[in-house]
């Protein structure tokens, strides 16, 4: 049954399924116990456009996690993608006063780094460190007890439109469950399927969901960049049953049995008989016919994701290459195509860093559910973010705030 405080849930409330992972923290391991998958309804490219039918979606999902768990589900982490998504980084200076860096020389080198103007329909999701740096020193990782004249931090904000997050939010709360925290998805998705090498090397994580495909830079251990881009696997899917000529729901069902990224990678072709529209007769479509519907998709998503790295800098920072995960990513030959759009080494990212029921979780598209409970994993005892519809949006930075800050207490 439940075990109060070491009980946590993931909910990854994505465009084409609702995931709920149940964990547990024994003996500083974090065991999948619970899992609860239901399709999606209710969400287009990542955002909420029908509360009444995501919730219900909601609800199904945890309800088979809890079914699974042996518990009652009542707060969870919940994933945020969506074109909406900003980010930005920001250099916040102070002078120390004591020489000495103290807690509160790091709140408030942190709210220096905060002070820029946001809009008023936007809301600060996530304040992510990079680096200290003190009297020129840089690359400091914990600058606590360290001493110097001048404090220097380099943050990473992310921020959102509130109505978005609050929509999130407000499914979670009609499906009877409390927000502890909300979590960027590609940020959720590194801490299950990137290494520390990884990240300190320099990598670029591609989260190829349904509605988006989101982008997360490290280098440094930290993050420097992230992106959402609003296409994902359902314009796969869409290209694919333009194609063949078949039902969307059909279309889903042959892409993910039998998809492929390239046509040129199949061996070997076969037939596949794909169901009519309206009554007509099933027609039979070889496998690179059906890939030759998804590679032009595939490669404009990939490219655009290659131009943004360009963009931001960091195509030519990143040695460890690139990491695709995600529910789309499970496609056959998307890391070999990958690897011939970034000209950088690519491999696909699969969940890891958990114990339990590992084989339940092992594909690419529960990276980001695996990744929201062990973000909660890694900050125990800390509600931070618990929203009700009475006060949507009360104290979301004093909730950062108290985040961040609490870390240094």
């Amino acid at each position: 049954m439940a075990r109060g405080d070491d009980l946590i849930v993931g909910l990854d409330v994505g465009t084409t399924k609702i995931c709920a992972i149940v964990a547990e923290r024994r003996a500083g391991a974090t065991d999948v116990i619970g899992i609860g998958t239901h399709p999606s309804r209710g969400l287009r490219r990542g955002v909420v456009v029908d509360i009444d039918a995501t919730t219900d979606s909601i609800r199904k999902a945890v309800d088979e996690a809890e079914l699974m768990a042996g518990c009652e589900i009542n707060a969870v982490y919940a994933g945020i993608a969506g074109g909406h998504i900003e980010s930005h980084n920001e250099i916040g200076m102070i002078a120390i006063k004591d020489r000495e860096v103290k807690p509160g020389d790091v709140r408030r080198v942190i709210e220096q780094a905060q002070a820029v103007a946001i809009p008023a329909d936007r809301e600060v999701v996530h304040v992510l460190p990079q680096e200290y740096e003190i009297d020129g020193q840089d690359g400091i990782k914990q600058p606590i007890g360290m001493s110097g004249v001048r404090l220097i931090a380099n943050v990473h904000i992310v921020t959102a439109a509130v109505t978005s997050v609050q929509n999130v939010v407000k499914c979670c709360n009609k499906a009877g469950l409390n927000v502890i925290d909300i979590v960027l998805e590609p940020i959720a998705s590194s801490e299950a399927v990137l290494s520390p090498d990884e990240r300190e090397l320099g990598v670029a994580l591609v989260d190829m969901g349904g509605g988006t495909t989101d982008l997360a830079v490290f280098r440094n251990g930290s993050i420097k960049h992230s992106a959402v881009l609003s296409l994902g696997g359902y314009h796969l899917t869409n290209d694919a049953a333009v194609g063949l000529r078949t039902p969307f729901d059909q279309a889903e069902r042959v892409k993910r049995r039998y998809g492929c990224a390239a046509p040129r990678l199949l061996r070997q072709d076969e037939l596949l008989v794909v169901p009519g529209v309206g009554g007509r007769q099933p027609s039979e479509v070889s496998r690179k016919e059906l890939a030759s519907f998804l590679e032009p998709r595939i490669e404009e998503i990939l490219g655009l994701v290659r131009e943004e790295l360009q963009t931001s800098g960091f195509h030519g920072r990143i040695p460890a290459g690139v990491v695709v995960t995600g529910g789309s990513s499970a496609l056959e030959g998307m890391p070999e195509l990958a690897e011939e759009v970034f000209e950088l080494p690519t491999r696909r990212g699969l969940p890891g860093g958990v114990g339990g029921l590992v084989d339940r979780v092992q594909g690419p598209e529960f990276a980001t559910g695996v990744g929201l409970a062990l973000w909660g994993a890694s900050r125990p005892g800390r509600q931070r973010f618990r929203i009700t519809d009475r006060a949507p949006f009360r104290g979301i930075r004093a909730r950062m705030r108290e985040w961040f800050y609490g870390d240094f207490s």
